[in-house]
């Protein structure tokens, strides 16, 4: 088995929880293979870069390895190497959140509706701002 469909393969090696979750995320453009925006029956084979955007996070990944079905999680990430940059931004990106959430006046109580959705705007728009 030399290629697979990008939405089986975004489902085996667990990026997303089902195959259909994996077809709605493509559709909506947060998949690149190679630097273009792909479709849900694009094969992807060994060697494809591919981008996915999960907010607010993004993941670069290189294909190692292709799996007839879903595998156990120690061996999904067997099937990708994410690259060195891609780690550095998502960690550095997780920890400007924590870091974010603990500032937080927490003995105020609970968060207006205006200061909870500029934080989930925050949230959701910060991997637009990765490089």
């Amino acid at each position: 088995m030399d290629e697979q469909r990008l939405d089986k393969w975004l489902w085996c090696t667990r990026f997303l929880k089902t195959r259909s979750l994996a077809h709605d995320t493509i559709k909506a453009g947060r998949v690149s293979v190679n630097g273009v925006t792909a479709k849900p029956a694009k094969t992807v084979s060994v060697g494809d870069e591919i981008v996915i955007n999960q907010p607010p996070y993004q993941f670069i990944v290189q294909v190692l390895g292709i799996a007839a079905q879903r595998v156990s999680a120690p061996l999904a990430r067997t099937l990708y190497a994410e690259t060195a940059a891609s780690l550095e931004a998502r960690e550095s990106l997780a920890e400007t959140l924590r870091l974010g959430h603990s500032h937080e006046d927490r003995t105020a109580g609970k968060l207006s509706k205006r200061d909870r959705r500029a934080r989930e705007a925050m949230k959701r728009d910060s991997w637009r701002e990765s490089p």
